[in-house]
């Protein structure tokens, strides 16, 4: 379901739980176009981690932009351009993505920490703030990639 205005905690799968994004040219890539689709369609990441097999995307789309159409620019165009990039073909994403529409503040910031830990919990790091593609990362040294810059809230809660 989709709701104009809202934020969602996105993810999307790699196809058979291949580490296809374990690289730094890999997770450039997938970088690069994020940055396409923010110039293509209006919408804030808040959050953000990209892992060896996953995706995770704390975002909100403006009113009138599309959840789905973001996504599905993203998700598309980076598997068009992996598949290049690797001389492969056929499906790089597992499934469609996943959206869970955040509905109260505590939500907000449950994903948010969700996300953070997430390279902490899969034994990557031992703080969120040291995973260089996550946004905990670019939330500490004040250098925006992916993330935009963040509510007041954030401050709080980090």
């Amino acid at each position: 379901m989709l709701q104009e205005g809202a934020t969602y905690h996105v993810t999307a799968k790699s196809n058979r739980g291949e580490f296809i994004l374990c690289s730094d040219a890999v997770k450039d890539l997938f970088a690069s176009v994020v940055k396409e689709a923010k110039k293509k369609y209006s919408f804030k990441i808040k959050q953000y981690s990209t892992m060896s097999n996953h995706i995770h995307l704390l975002i909100q789309p403006s009113p009138g932009t599309s959840l789905s159409r973001i996504m599905q620019y993203i998700l598309g165009v980076f598997a068009l351009r992996f598949n290049k990039m690797f001389g492969q073909r056929g499906h790089v994403w597992y499934d469609r993505f996943k959206s869970k529409i955040i509905n109260s503040f505590q939500q907000l910031v449950n994903s948010f920490h969700y996300i953070s830990n997430n390279p902490v919990k899969a034994g990557i790091c031992h703080n969120g703030e040291d995973y260089f593609w996550g946004g905990l990362y670019e939330l500490k040294k004040g250098h925006f990639r992916l993330l935009d810059p963040p509510d007041d809230w954030v401050q709080l809660i980090i």
